[in-house]
């Protein structure tokens, strides 16, 4: 009877696990086709920042179709092996079966991985990053070969400034033109689009009947990093493991922009997108780098553009996207400060678009009739620009963001065609140099391109990885041919991430002071007082004996901290540590700056003197006024506001490199601050 119920609970185990081990496998495999089905293109580059990015601004549907074509085979999987096995566990084929079926499951996952890691190209990704890393950063690291550092070029922008409006269009290539005018189709999606082209500048030489457009390179075949690679001439590629944009205190810092460029010169900046701004870093991105007026789907609402249940596809949809741009068009015309207005569509996302009531049902799919909805939609917005007062004095950029990931739109395209992105100046400052010549040329080139489109002259016509295609240097395209600039830039590359300044162990809301101080740190935008920012840290763990006094945060606006402030808030001698919270509204007496970004480092405070660094966040600066409750209604309220968040389990180890004990003089010398 003893043993009978040995092998019963060894049966009941054995089963438990061979479940989870096909439930995984089950999912792996069909992630696996869900990503190559819904991302027919994507690259290991892309795939890891993915990985590392919040959910926040999801849309399109993205976590349900997951959930649909990868969870549920898998539930499925594991219930009907669990059922089989339990309720015919006497017969021989399952005993074979469960004697099996590890072993296939073990096997399918491998073969499954190894595909998946040949598909995305990671054997050339990690071994040139071994390449790299063994020749350190020198002639090897392409990116610090070829890199011109806008911060140490010679830029100089005319008296008078001309006005920006740089459109991103969502997944839309000169592809979809037709075989005559150098697309890929039989016939083209984007009629007015390909007039655009043709009456201004798509760098294809004058007269040419086939039009032109930028190759995506690695690193810039996603959004986020076809935004950043357009306006930074750089791609976007993080360290395998690196953490979120967004959970960073800053978006490749080391790095000049267009943005920065255009705020140093004065212009009123402003992103205007359809969806969060939030997803994929874009707000912390465009924040950081040129203090952009951040107009978005949650704007949308909050600002009452749209009522605060209003949602389609990723917000809401261009139709209304380019009735804001008109709108904020005749206010930013009104002054005198120069403006750059960028917006990037939404409609054309991939899959299959969103269809709106402007859409057209002439083309042969949905996303073809979606793309000419976009082209119209598009051109009706120029024309509307070109009849306004401020056009005279305003240059119109208009690119395609990436290549379509879209599964099957493309999937007839010769693979021997070169895929472009979609390319239109219009009203550029400047004539090209070279009229009649055909360019062949990367998104990275739009960068220099646009900034000479304003009137600025550029010493030597480079920025970052890009050429300026008014003049007449050659781009590195040009000079070196695209597969050779590609391999190059697949190599992971030292002098990026220096550039990039990523912090490995760092993640928003986790972290460890040491192998003993541990604590979640949360620093936010009240929910409960306008204008108020909360500070805390909850769940704090610390050895036994040790006397802990309260905690401290580090306020700062300016990139060097010369603005710091520092806050306490008084542990009471009989708390206990993980129960209570270390918070604090922050507000307007407290701390106070016209800056867009606010930082703060936290401290456990010990015996009232030394400080233990817990971590570092940074938010947006949106407007916040003081409050006019007591300090310690402030405190009750914030603490039942850090209470209802989410407890953060940690591990890592100090982020900033700093000594993780200070006292006071040390903290006198970082804030200017001694505690009290």
């Amino acid at each position: 009877m003893k043993h009978s119920g040995i092998r019963k609970f060894f049966f009941c185990l054995g089963v438990i696990l061979e479940t989870l081990l096909i439930s995984l496998a089950v999912l792996l495999i069909f992630s696996y086709r869900w990503m190559m089905t819904a991302w027919a293109d994507m690259s290991i580059d892309e795939l890891l920042f993915q990985l590392s990015q919040p959910l926040q601004g999801t849309g399109g549907g993205m976590i349900g179709k997951y959930i649909i074509n990868a969870v549920v085979p898998a539930v499925i999987a594991a219930v009907i092996f669990g059922f089989v096995m339990v309720r015919f566990r006497k017969k021989r084929a399952v005993k074979i079966i469960f004697a099996v079926l590890p072993v296939a499951a073990v096997l399918s996952v491998a073969c499954t991985a190894r595909l998946a890691w040949v598909t995305l190209g990671a054997d050339e990704y990690f071994g040139a990053e071994q390449t790299v890393s063994s020749s350190g950063t020198g002639s090897a690291d392409f990116i610090e070969t070829h890199y011109v550092d806008p911060a140490d070029a010679k830029v100089t922008f005319p008296e008078k400034k001309r006005n920006l409006i740089y459109i991103f269009l969502e997944s839309v290539e000169m592809t979809y033109t037709d075989k005559e005018e150098g697309g890929a189709f039989e016939q083209g999606c984007i009629p007015e689009l390909t007039e655009l082209a043709k009456e201004n500048y798509c760098f294809a030489g004058k007269g040419s009947k086939e039009l032109e457009g930028g190759i995506s390179m690695p690193g810039s075949t996603w959004t986020i990093g076809a935004m950043f690679s357009q306006t930074s001439g750089l791609p976007l590629q993080v360290a395998f493991g690196g953490n979120s944009m967004e959970s960073q205190s800053s978006f490749f810092p080391g790095v000049t922009t267009i943005g920065d460029m255009l705020q140093k010169e004065g212009y009123n900046q402003t992103l205007l997108i359809g969806s969060d701004a939030t997803f994929g870093g874009r707000r912390l991105y465009f924040t950081e780098h040129g203090n952009y007026n951040m107009e978005d789907y949650p704007y949308a609402k909050e600002s009452g553009r749209i009522p605060q249940d209003y949602h389609v596809f990723w917000g809401y949809e261009d139709a209304k996207l380019f009735e804001y741009a008109k709108e904020d068009l005749l206010k930013l015309s009104k002054s005198d400060q120069p403006f750059n207005l960028t917006m990037l569509t939404v409609d054309t996302h991939f899959e299959d678009g969103y269809v709106c009531e402007q859409c057209p049902d002439t083309y042969w799919t949905q996303y073809a009739n979606v793309m000419a909805c976009s082209s119209k939609q598009v051109d009706a917005f120029v024309k509307w620009c070109q009849r306004q007062d401020f056009y005279e004095n305003t240059t119109i950029i208009i690119n395609g963001d990436h290549p379509t990931m879209d599964s099957d739109f493309c999937e007839n395209v010769d693979s021997s065609y070169q895929r472009r992105t979609y390319t239109c100046v219009i009203n550029p400052a400047v004539e090209p140099e070279q009229p009649d010549k055909h360019r062949t040329y990367t998104t990275f080139d739009n960068f220099p391109t646009a900034v000479a489109a304003l009137g600025a002259t550029i010493e030597g016509d480079r920025l970052g990885l890009g050429t300026n295609l008014l003049s007449s240097r050659d781009t590195l395209a040009e000079e070196l041919g695209v597969k050779e600039m590609a391999a190059g830039l697949r190599k992971q590359s030292k002098y990026l991430q220096k550039l990039s300044d990523i912090d490995q162990t760092f993640r928003h809301g986790e972290t460890q002071v040491n192998d003993s101080f541990t604590a979640a740190f949360i620093f936010k935008e009240s929910e409960k007082h306008d204008g108020q920012i909360v500070a805390g840290l909850k769940n704090i763990k610390v050895p036994k004996g040790t006397i802990l006094t309260g905690a401290a945060y580090e306020i700062y606006s300016e990139s060097d901290e010369s603005d710091a402030t520092m806050i306490t808030v008084k542990l009471d001698s009989d708390s206990s540590y993980d129960e209570d919270c270390l918070a604090r509204y922050i507000t307007e007496s407290d701390f106070s700056t016209k800056n867009r970004i606010i930082y703060c480092k936290a401290y456990l405070v010990q015996n009232d003197t030394n400080l233990y660094f817990v971590g570092s966040a940074a938010i947006p600066n949106s407007k916040y006024e003081g409050g006019g409750k007591k300090y310690r209604d402030l405190l009750k309220l914030c603490q039942e506001e850090l209470n209802e968040g989410e407890d953060v389990d940690v591990e890592t180890t100090d982020p900033m490199g700093l000594p993780a004990k200070k006292n006071q003089e040390e903290v006198q010398a970082d804030s200017g601050r001694m505690l009290p």
